[in-house]
């Protein structure tokens, strides 16, 4: 099993208030560990045009797979705090860093 960094990019089209933005975090917080932190990521960058950078780490056997785990995170963790499909918009999320024992 390899830890996978993946960033899941989006677009807020609804206002995101600043405890709609903390309730966000502390939902996918765990997935926001040692791996993300040493390598000085935030977890959640939102700009004031609306864009967001969504950094989590996901363990799977391969990068498709961690990918889509990851999405599924986000998505989950936005229809959680109230955001559906058309407040928030998803981009095509990126591997950006590794940490496996092979």
């Amino acid at each position: 099993m390899t830890t996978f960094v993946i960033t899941v990019p989006g677009t807020f089209v609804a206002d995101v208030a600043e405890t709609s933005r903390a309730a966000l975090e502390r939902k996918l917080a765990t997935q926001h560990t040692d791996l993300s932190e040493n390598e000085g990521l935030s977890l959640l960058t939102l700009h004031d045009d609306g864009t967001f950078s969504i950094r989590l780490e996901v363990d799977a056997t391969d990068r498709y797979e961690a990918e889509l785990n990851a999405l599924g995170l986000v998505s989950a963790a936005l229809r959680e705090t109230g955001y559906t499909e058309q407040d928030a918009l998803l981009g095509t999320p990126a591997v950006t860093g590794i940490d496996s024992d092979l």
